[in-house]
């Protein structure tokens, strides 16, 4: 129930809590056992406070250093697995209408290149 809910908070209340977290796929911030109220998290014990809230827990996660670091994604390929998958890629490209982003790739191979 509570991951089809997906609340900002959820308290498991129960002797054993910690039976059934990995059963939560979808809140916001679990407190675990009987004490341990949602006050805990929120003025004491130091856990993030910025959490989705209205059921957005389904595809969000409270606020984390990863929305504040900065990444780069990397990407390498070489010449022969390039041209190994060249032609699948401007049939993406002039299938969106993306004809530079074919070309991109096609002008590589012209002219025996």
């Amino acid at each position: 129930m509570s991951n089809e809910l997906a609340p900002e908070h959820l308290e498991i209340c129960v002797d054993n809590p910690f039976d059934y977290l990995d059963g939560v796929k979808n809140a916001g911030s679990v407190f675990l056992g009987r004490y341990c109220p949602e006050a805990v998290g929120d003025y004491f014990a130091g856990p993030n406070h910025t959490l989705p809230t209205n059921g957005t827990a389904r595809f969000s996660s409270p606020v984390s250093v990863d929305d504040i670091v900065k990444k780069t994604q990397f990407t390498y390929y070489t010449k022969d697995a390039l041209s190994r998958v060249a032609d699948d890629i401007v049939y993406f490209a002039e299938k969106e209408m993306l004809h530079a982003h074919g070309e991109s790739v096609a002008i590589r191979f012209r002219d025996g290149k």
